[in-house]
């Protein structure tokens, strides 16, 4: 036996509270992830295989506590990487730099920190279901899209300007530092809640109409245009299980289905996806005991097989776009104008222009009383000056010609901003909500989307806010354009002035006025301290209807013939504009902000309840251990195995190929590793086709001497191989060798004795006692191969493999030795095999 028949790749030197996942490979690349924790917060680390870290992530906690990261699981087309937190909290980084992309939603009953469930894994299984291709190529390019649908009528249509993406700001840190070499801290979501819980699919602008914006370090490739994109993630589910009986799933790894109840107090071992869309869930349930079903729990979702729930999907997702991208505009309108936390706003600087004339009166002229409002009216109707006016309007940094420019320049700006992001971007943009909002009216009033829960009253409230938003920012533009007008003259009749204050020869020398005495006066007395404009900022949700903003209709259809008739006959009796009372539209509120949120709200709760569709309509086949009791009522008492690992291969024909791997407890007889392996047939009959077992002793052969070792950690690698990694003294040397599990001796065992066990551990036992009672014998443990680990001297294994086609790769760390070895379980490793650039430069385009 070749105690070197493993070629090491990598020892790795680790701080003290690294750990190592059992899915912590990559299943298509040479790459790895580590988790590690320092002060008080773990690390998340991606390694090639030969030891090089390319990047590490640091996750922080808002509550008290910090994030624990439970487990990982790689998207199907290996560009993202889904970590399972706890407090519970799922997030998606990319492949590239480790840089989150969300943060999904879970939906979780409210409960105390030390109640609150714990998720215990996260599998993101590739939909095995191929799309047939027609006959027919899509010369139109359609990609799937009905001919005149929402998203149809919105490919015709100009692609809205990009906003600043504030998640694309980097830190002075990543500014500077060397690339690969610094810790990045997972970004925190600058969204709203209403936009974070939005159920919506990988984003896409361009569906939506709207345009990408790429950020400097992004620089297109010749070609790249014609790039066929990853479907891979396309109908991939991503689930994960709480230890309360919670499964929270997600459509492609990012549209929520919320969360499925599958019982108290039991969670999901493992998970595994069929072409039918049915799961396939071993639960473990755990009162008094641990037990694991020995048959899974089937979770049939019939509606994901339709188009319905994707078409839904698709619209929740643009109407998330458009809503987040007029969300921002609105914010970007407010800042313009009352200013933010970075910017000064154009709205306070008249007022500060009015408060340094009036601290001038107050303290340099001793008025008591100061009113800025008399002297710049007295000016303006009968041309002369106040003492305190004219020192004002002759001196100062206010009154000087680079004051006077930056203040129009600022105003204007805003102005000019006001009017065309309300026109060009916050118009546009609701319209095209409208239209997805129209199409899912139209749903709602179908039978076939029964199921999804589309409240026709909820979508009709939700066309109104849009209605009202389009009407409030088309009076926004036309009040800014007025507005705009009335503070040049504003200005024009301060720069004369100035001028008139400021002239050492004849007043008749100077240049003639250019300004409205009218309009200046009504910006003095309507725009200087208090503008319109703040009323579409601040104030409550408006609740008007159009008939509120129509000229009213005094007259009924007699009266208006008989007028038409008197005008016929004699013309120069007909007078216009006609004597109507216009509508008094100075009461309505008309708040973008609040409007927006209001619309955002309802449009969440729409979709949020239609996206739990396929949970609402699953079908759960619960499997006959139900109840945590059973963990009590085994046959005979006997501990817990010290771990248990399964392969399962599924088939097209509603069934699949189970291998269990069960090492049992060290007893006096030594200890022994049980290998079940069942073929079972689900939803078609109650009864397992075959079930056989093989119980091998934990023994070494060394020539004619058996030694006993202890079995420290086990893996499937392959449809053919198994690693193990044992020691034969404890503490003493640690080895790694690989076992072939198919080619054991099975014997089979008839229906009717297995027919009564329920979990894996009464299995388990029922082997034992077969041992005991000689109707089984034990074989040594089949070892091919073996090396010797250097590093793992004493302390708990953990140990990760890759058993894929190519390159098949042991990963073990030991959490006393905090060493980990890398070994390559074929030959030798070209060193370019496993380098992060080969990922696809498009890795983070779904970000």
């Amino acid at each position: 036996m070749d105690s070197d028949a493993f070629i090491s790749l990598a020892n790795i030197r680790l701080p003290t509270s690294s750990r190592l996942l059992p899915s912590s490979w990559c299943p298509d690349k040479d790459l790895f992830l580590l988790v590690s924790r320092s002060a008080g917060r773990d690390k998340l680390s991606l390694w090639k295989m030969q030891g090089a870290k390319k990047w590490e992530v640091t996750f922080d906690s808002d509550q008290p506590g910090a994030k624990e990261v439970v487990d990982v699981a790689w998207s199907p087309d290996g560009t993202s990487i889904a970590v399972a937190h706890h407090p519970p909290a799922i997030t998606l980084h990319t492949i590239e730099d480790g840089r989150q992309q969300i943060l999904l939603p879970i939906d979780l009953p409210q409960a105390s920190a030390s109640k609150m469930p714990r998720l215990k894994g996260i599998w993101w299984t590739q939909s095995p279901r191929r799309q047939t291709r027609s006959t027919m190529p899509d010369l139109f390019k359609r990609r799937n899209v009905i001919v005149g649908s929402a998203h149809s009528i919105l490919r015709g249509q100009p692609l809205l300007d990009p906003l600043h993406d504030e998640l694309q700001a980097l830190s002075s840190s990543e500014l500077f530092a060397f690339q690969g070499s610094s810790t990045r801290t997972a970004a925190k979501n600058s969204q709203p809640d209403v936009i974070s819980s939005w159920p919506s699919l990988t984003p896409d602008l361009l569906a939506a109409s709207l345009k990408q914006a790429k950020s400097g370090k992004q620089v297109s490739r010749p070609g790249e245009e014609f790039d066929e994109s990853n479907e891979a993630n396309t109908g991939s589910s991503l689930v994960a299980s709480d230890h309360a009986g919670n499964s929270h799933c997600f459509l492609d790894g990012r549209y929520s289905l919320g969360s499925l109840s599958l019982g108290e107090s039991c969670f999901a071992t493992s998970l595994h996806q069929d072409s039918e869309r049915t799961l396939l869930l071993f639960m473990t349930f755990s009162s008094d005991g641990t037990v694991t079903s020995l048959d899974p729990c089937l979770v049939r979702l019939p509606f994901l097989q339709m188009r319905y729930l994707r078409d839904l999907a698709k619209v929740s997702s643009s109407t998330k776009e458009l809503t987040w991208y007029a969300m921002r505009v609105v914010k970007e309108m407010r800042a313009a104008w009352f200013g933010s936390d970075t910017q000064s706003g154009a709205r306070e600087l008249g007022p500060k222009w009015l408060r340094a004339f009036e601290a001038r009166q107050r303290d340099q002229f001793g008025e008591l009383e100061p009113n800025p409002m008399v002297d710049l009216t007295y000016l303006l109707v009968t041309g002369r000056t106040s003492d305190p006016l004219s020192d004002y309007l002759g001196s100062g940094e206010q009154m000087s010609e680079r004051g006077i420019l930056k203040w129009d320049q600022t105003v204007s700006e805003a102005l000019v901003k006001l009017r065309d992001y309300s026109e060009k971007r916050l118009i546009p943009a609701c319209q095209r909500i409208h239209l997805l909002l129209e199409e899912t009216l139209g749903w709602s009033q179908l039978p076939e989307y029964a199921f999804c829960a589309l409240k026709t009253d909820d979508i009709r409230t939700s066309l109104t806010l849009a209605r009202s938003i389009i009407i409030c920012a088309s009076w926004l533009g036309a009040t800014a354009r007025r507005e705009l007008i009335r503070f040049r003259d504003f200005l024009n009749w301060v720069r004369y002035e100035i001028a008139r204050a400021n002239s050492t020869t004849d007043v008749h020398a100077l240049p003639p006025p250019r300004h409205d005495p009218l309009e200046v006066n009504d910006y003095l007395m309507s725009g200087l301290v208090v503008s319109s404009i703040d009323r579409w900022f601040m104030g409550p949700v408006p609740h008007f209807s159009e008939d509120d903003l129509r000229i009213p209709n005094t007259r009924d259809l007699e009266t208006s013939i008989q007028v038409a008739r008197e005008t016929l006959e004699n013309p120069r009796s007909f007078s216009w504009p006609p004597n109507v009372k216009m509508q008094d539209l100075s009461r309505l509120d008309r708040n973008l902000d609040a409007l927006m949120q209001e619309l955002a709200t309802h449009c969440q709760k729409i979709f949020s309840e239609a996206s739990k569709t396929a949970l609402r309509s699953a079908v759960v086949v619960p499997p006959p251990l139900t109840i945590p009791e059973h963990a009590v009522e085994k046959p005979a008492p006997i501990e817990a195995p010290a771990f248990i690992r399964e392969q399962t291969i599924l088939s097209s024909e509603h069934s699949f190929l189970q291998y269990l791997a069960i090492q049992t407890p060290h007893a006096s007889e030594g200890s022994h590793l049980c290998l079940l392996r069942m073929t079972r047939q689900y939803g078609v009959s109650e009864s397992r086709d075959e079930t056989a077992v093989a119980i091998l002793q934990c023994l070494r052969q060394v020539g004619d001497e058996a030694q006993p070792l202890h079995i420290l950690d086990a893996e499937f690698f392959d449809e053919q191989d198994m690693i193990v990694v044992y020691r034969l003294d404890d503490p003493g040397p640690t080895f790694i060798a690989t076992v072939d599990y198919a080619n054991v001796n099975y014997r089979s065992l008839g229906s009717e004795t297995v027919r009564d066990i329920k979990s894996r551990e009464e299995a388990m036992n029922d082997v034992l006692q077969r041992m005991r009672n000689g109707e089984l014998s034990p074989v040594p443990l089949p070892i091919n191969q073996t090396r010797a680990l250097s590093g793992c001297r004493e302390g708990r294994v953990t140990l990760s493999v890759n058993g894929r086609v190519g390159r098949r790769v042991a990963c073990v760390l030991d959490d006393a030795g905090l060493i980990l070895e890398v070994l390559d379980m074929e030959g030798e490793v070209d060193e370019e095999e496993g380098d992060i650039s080969q990922i696809s430069e498009t890795a983070d385009a779904t970000s």
